[in-house]
């Protein structure tokens, strides 16, 4: 079958990332692969969608690094497609990336995918799940029980409200945005620079208050889902930690977090569960949780990061499986034709 890895943009793709790391598996399972920026659809007068796309050439790939140079000098010479011609479109764009300076490219791969997604096409994550998702506030649509208590302003009162009823200190940040960007940890009201880390966090819009966790010191735990449920293979979970550099409050990678073994507990399989059936009805066939003690930080739906870092720690490629997944989605796709709706196929 034809994969297409949907992205911000080729050039800022890099060896590491997990789409890179899919990409490569996809291909080892003997697939073509292609990748799609968002300036690459085209909708034609007669309602045909086509899309311009850097074609993989087929070779035995052994490493991503070999993969990626080829992917860069596959983008020289882009060849188009219909939409017809390929069989899963995979959404792995982050759309805040694009948000301030290429408004019109954050939400290219919904719309697009939504069309493709009428014309037969698997689209995963789900388009219309995703529409749901483009903020933090897509957590709040979740159990209570599982999430840190939350306030969600632009009015500076009523975040010093609720950070004085929460005596272990509040984390604040942007509702949009990702990576770990303005990311604050205040542990008093009375902390000197409160004026100056609002003013920075709300730059960007809406302010996210939630109450600090204290097992947050050891980093947080990120757990894959796959169709809504923990990804495994050969006996390990698809989960490691996320611990913060010296200093700082952020876990992300990005933000020079390092990444850790973790052992998958009964609360985040309780966690896990608890949000699986809404994952499902929404169309969310790859995830990943950002868990802290008993509850849930984040739910990352656009762009999950850490399979080649995973398969490094426990010596067994998760990205395999993810392939394996789409084959079988395929497969149902030829029974069914277009009678199940994407929705529903992107989690089986």
């Amino acid at each position: 079958m034809r994969i297409a890895f949907f992205v911000n943009s080729i050039e800022s793709e890099t060896p590491g990332y997990t789409t890179t790391t899919l990409a490569l598996a996809a291909i080892q399972r003997s697939h073509s692969v292609v990748y799609v920026e968002p300036g690459d659809f085209i909708l034609r007068p007669d309602d045909s969608l086509a899309v311009s796309v850097a074609v993989l050439p087929d070779a035995p790939y052994k490493t991503p690094d070999k993969l990626y140079a080829a992917l860069k000098d596959a983008a020289k010479q882009k060849k188009t497609f219909a939409t017809g011609d390929i069989d899963i479109l995979f959404l792995r764009n982050d759309p805040s990336l694009d948000a301030t300076d290429r408004p019109w490219a954050a939400n290219a791969g919904i719309m697009f995918g939504r069309l493709a997604a009428e014309q037969g096409v698997i689209v995963v994550n789900d388009p219309d799940g995703l529409a749901q998702a483009q903020s933090k506030l897509y957590l709040q649509t979740f159990p209570e029980a599982v999430r840190p208590a939350t306030l969600i302003s632009r009015s500076i009162a009523e975040i010093r409200a609720f950070i004085d009823k929460n005596s272990k200190g509040c984390i604040v940040k942007p509702l949009q945005g990702s990576g770990g960007k303005n990311v604050f940890h205040i542990a008093t009201p009375a902390d000197s620079n409160l004026n100056q880390i609002f003013e920075a966090a709300s730059g960007d819009g809406y302010l996210i208050a939630q109450a600090y966790i204290p097992e947050a010191k050891a980093g947080d735990v990120r757990l894959f889902l796959m169709n809504g449920l923990p990804l495994a293979r050969d006996g390990s979970y698809a989960a490691f930690r996320r611990l913060p550099a010296k200093g700082d409050v952020r876990s992300n990678i990005h933000a020079a977090g390092t990444a850790r073994k973790v052992k998958v507990t009964d609360t985040m399989l309780r966690i896990a569960e608890m949000v699986r059936p809404k994952l499902v009805s929404d169309g969310m066939f790859l995830v990943g949780l950002d868990i802290v003690g008993d509850k849930l930080l984040e739910i990352n739906v656009f762009t999950p990061g850490g399979l080649a870092r995973l398969a490094d720690m426990y010596k067994t490629d998760f990205a395999a499986r993810v392939i394996v997944a789409l084959e079988e989605k395929a497969t149902l796709r030829r029974a069914y034709g277009k009678t199940m709706p994407n929705s529903r196929l992107a989690t089986l």
